[in-house]
């Protein structure tokens, strides 16, 4: 169902999404708010650009979007997919605790913010091109991945990646020391279970955007881990 959202504010979006049923479409997407939020067994086209939330808490469906996207998209997402053919804000993925976030070009700072796992929910954000700053700040699970295609002169990751993580996984598709990174954390080459994971976590991604998984993996990849659950403990407690 092809709906035309030029005139439509949030609301009036949503309650016809879940008002009927089927696949949806929706054209002249500009700025609105929160497409989709909370929403499950639905799959959702936008042609345009989406407002901020973009699927916030979103609970199972799956939304694509063919351009960019602002900020907050997935923000305390549980599952399905978000699937964004150009760029994202910042904080995309914040707090979110389950179901993936794929995204074609770079995201802006404090991408995977506060990133948890819950139960057996382990939530992934691919990032195809860049990361500005903060990335990962305060992860606590799942995994975090930003490929570097199409960077240009851009660092990978910007200033402050992993600050105050303390769980879940970042994965950099870049030589260990080519990103600057914090003290305290475990940085490594990608062994071969990480291999085997990120060609489990790439193939829908590379299927999504068209990219040859092979081409992609054939590269350096760059593992961080926290060594610590409580990486501020020493600034709480008298030693």
């Amino acid at each position: 169902m092809t709906i035309d959202v030029k005139d439509m504010d949030y609301k009036t979006i949503n309650e016809r999404l879940r008002d009927e049923t089927g696949g949806f479409e929706l054209i002249n997407c500009c700025g609105q708010r929160f497409i989709g939020a909370g929403m499950s067994n639905k799959k959702i086209n936008i042609k345009g650009t989406p407002g901020n939330a973009l699927g916030a808490y979103l609970n199972g469906a799956f939304i694509t979007v063919d351009g960019n996207a602002q900020d907050a998209v997935g923000d305390t997402m549980n599952a399905g997919r978000i699937t964004v053919h150009g760029n994202i804000g910042d904080a995309a993925g914040y707090a979110m605790r389950g179901g993936q976030i794929f995204v074609k070009g770079s995201a802006g700072y404090r991408a995977g913010i506060h990133m948890k796992a819950y139960r057996e929910k382990s939530p992934q954000l691919i990032i195809g091109g860049s990361a500005g700053s903060f990335l990962g700040e305060y992860q606590a699970g799942g995994v975090i991945l930003v490929l570097g295609l199409a960077r240009g002169n851009r660092p990978i990751v910007s200033n402050f990646p992993c600050t105050g993580m303390h769980g879940g996984k970042m994965m950099l598709r870049c030589s260990p020391g080519e990103a600057r990174l914090p003290e305290g954390l475990k940085v490594r080459s990608a062994n071969d279970e990480d291999s085997a994971q990120l060609k489990k976590i790439l193939l829908d991604y590379c299927e999504a955007f068209g990219y040859d998984i092979n081409e992609v993996l054939d590269h350096d990849f760059t593992v961080i881990e926290p060594y610590t659950k409580d990486p501020y403990h020493q600034m709480y407690v008298e030693n």
